[in-house]
Parts: C-alpha cells; sequence; structure tokens
C-alpha cells in the first residue's frame, strides 16, 4: 500500500467514528515530512467539520506546507451553522490536499476544490473514492435524490417464510443475528415499521446496546390505528413520525401528537399513505437512512414503490412451511418473471447458524 492510500485509509477510519447526520461523514488528517501530525472528524451535525477539527489538533508551526487528507472535498458554502473550511486550510498555510471525492452537493461541488487551486494549493481528487461513496451512500442519496436509503431487513426461514401460518415469529433468526440487527439500528437514523407490526407485536424499535443511540421510529398508518399504549410512544430517548392517508379520526391525530408523535398526511389517490411523498417529506426531516423492519404488507409496498436501495435477508436454518405462512415480500408483485426487480451486488456471510444476504439494487 503507498503512504497516499495509507494515509486516506486513516481517514476514512477516523470518518466512521461520527455521527453527523444528515450531514457527510467526514475524516482527515494532516501529513508533514511523511508523518501523521493531527487528524480529525466530524462529531455531528452543528460541530465542527473534520477538517477544522484536524488544523486545531496540529500545531500552528507545523502546518505551513504540511498535507491534508481528506475523504470529501472541503467545503465553501456560508449557510451552514459552521464556518466554511477552504479558507482555514489557505490561512494554515497547507499546501497540498488530497480529498477521495467530490461533494456532491451542488453548494460545493468543485467550487471547493476551485478555490483551493486558485489559493496556489495543489489539490488530488479521487484516491479511494469507492470506499468513501460506501461510507456516504445515504448522505449522497439524501443530496441528488431528496430521498433516505432505505435497507429492508428481513429475518426469515430456508423455504422464505417470515411467521407460521398462526402468524407466530419469535424468533426465526438466532441471538446473533438479533444483536447485528441492534446494530443496525444503531448505525441508521430511522426505523421504520407497518401499524400492522405496532398492532401485532407493539414493538419498542430502541437499541439495546451499551452506549447505542436509539434511532427515530417512523410508522406508516394510514387510518391512524397506532394505540395510545403503545409502547413505540412510550420511549422519551427518540422521535416517532408516522405517516397517514386521508381518512382518519382528527381527535386520535392530536392525541397522539399530545404523545409527541409528529404526523404527516400524505395520502395517494387511494386514500392510503403515499411513499415516496412520504420518504421526500422524512428526507426535509433531515433523515437520510431508514431501517424496515416491518410486516410483508409494508415490505411489499415499498418495493413496488421503487423506493428500497439495499436488502439484508438473515437466513435462519429452519423449514417452516405452510401455504398460509407468511412470505417476506406482499404487495402487488410483477405479472411475469422479466418484471421482476433485479438486485446488483450480492454478498454473503455465517452469522451464528444463520446465514445473511446483503443484496445492493444498482441505482
Amino acid at each position: 500500500m503507498t503512504d497516499d492510500k495509507k494515509f486516506m485509509k486513516l481517514a476514512l477510519s477516523l470518518a466512521k467514528r461520527g455521527r453527523p447526520s444528515p450531514n457527510p461523514k467526514v475524516g482527515a488528517v494532516i501529513i508533514k515530512d511523511g508523518r501523521v501530525i493531527a487528524g480529525g472528524y466530524h462529531k455531528k451535525a452543528g460541530e465542527p467539520h473534520a477538517e477544522i477539527e484536524a488544523i486545531k489538533n496540529a500545531k500552528p508551526e507545523q502546518l505551513n506546507g504540511a498535507t491534508l487528507y481528506t475523504t470529501l472535498e472541503p467545503c465553501v458554502h456560508k449557510n451552514k451553522r459552521t464556518p466554511p473550511c477552504v479558507p482555514a486550510i489557505i490561512n494554515a498555510g497547507i499546501k497540498k490536499v488530497v480529498c477521495a471525492m467530490k461533494d456532491p452537493n451542488p453548494e460545493v461541488n468543485g467550487k471547493g476544490i476551485a478555490a483551493l487551486r486558485k489559493a496556489n494549493i495543489e489539490v488530488v481528487v479521487g484516491l479511494c473514492e469507492n470506499e468513501a461513496r460506501v461510507l456516504n451512500e445515504s448522505y449522497i442519496r439524501y443530496i441528488t435524490k431528496g430521498l433516505p436509503f432505505v435497507t429492508m431487513k428481513i429475518a426469515m426461514s430456508l423455504d422464505g417464510k417470515i411467521a407460521t401460518k398462526s402468524g407466530d415469529s419469535k424468533w426465526i433468526s438466532g441471538e446473533e443475528s438479533r444483536r447485528l440487527v441492534m446494530k443496525m439500528r444503531d448505525a441508521h437514523d430511522a426505523v421504520m415499521v407497518g401499524v400492522g407490526t405496532v398492532l401485532k407485536d407493539n414493538p419498542h424499535l430502541t437499541c439495546r446496546l451499551k452506549g447505542a443511540h436509539n434511532p427515530i421510529r417512523i410508522i406508516v398508518d394510514s387510518k391512524l390505528r397506532t394505540p395510545l399504549s403503545a409502547n413505540i410512544l412510550k420511549d422519551a430517548n427518540g422521535k416517532v413520525i408516522i405517516g397517514c392517508g386521508r381518512d382518519f379520526d382528527k381527535k386520535k391525530k392530536r392525541a397522539l401528537e399530545s404523545l409527541g408523535a409528529k404526523i404527516f398526511s400524505c395520502p395517494n389517490i387511494d386514500g392510503r399513505v403515499d411513499l415516496k411523498k412520504f420518504m421526500k417529506i422524512l428526507a426535509r426531516e433531515g433523515i437520510t437512512s431508514i431501517l424496515l423492519e416491518g410486516g410483508s404488507e409494508l415490505a411489499g409496498a415499498i418495493v413496488d414503490s421503487g423506493l428500497v436501495n439495499r436488502f439484508c435477508f438473515f437466513i435462519a436454518p429452519k423449514i417452516i412451511g405452510g401455504r398460509n405462512a407468511k412470505t417476506p415480500v406482499g404487495g402487488v408483485g410483477t405479472e411475469t418473471i422479466k418484471d421482476a426487480l433485479q438486485v446488483g451486488k450480492i454478498r454473503v456471510r455465517r452469522v451464528g447458524a444463520d446465514v445473511l444476504l446483503t443484496a445492493d439494487i444498482p441505482s
């Protein structure tokens, strides 16, 4: 591995520590005479960006003539809670900037690079770009499409069932898989279920790992059938957002709001929840990534709407059987095989006794 790549890999590893959503994850390291003199990462939205953190962590006399490695193009826009990074880089006396990728945000895209070059700073773009894009796949979709990145998590048997014919589903997957799902909740801005899951399972949808954060809980509930006593409403650690349709009880809406739920009515032509509109609303709320955990019907509706970016199938070594036992993806589905959703890259790994199959949808 070249030194350049080694330093960028270090910046990428720093970037993973942050939780800055809806901002991108960014890491930065400063190099002088072939050694690391400082590093930093963007911890959370509203706090200093990675480049500023790295500059602050270095001694001023070390910065003149140094090289900065950053996982994303330094910003120039001034309409943020924190000052732009480019002036700080110029004023520090840094003479070379290596960035993994351009910022897809149109307020920055190429402008930060141009400003640095105008100040006679050498700029190299594209080192470890693929890794940087994977790191910020949610941010990229959020910025370029105005939509969250949606990962559908499904626990199913070897014969493709998510519950028995009686509806029993606890537990199809093993303990190791369930622990990994907790980590997935921690890594996402929000968890989404349909009201059917709320009525049947009464879940908390919290993250039961030490030091983890509770994601925002999202319910797709056309007629606002979510009980006021639902566990999902009891936890003060995370917000609850409900998407409803056209026909709902106004009193129930006010009662749910009094318990802290934020409710958006976005009906489609049939009066149910228009999922595309709802996803746009969620993005405007600053949600860049969603872990979809709820039910066959919601899964089918999300797939039918073309809103899934990744599938995570936890496949347990069990055979459930039964023509009336539910399969993972309901909804309308396709009439012909040629119209079936074609997945792209597939990865397979063992998780305890289970197999996790991850499939990405080509963008």
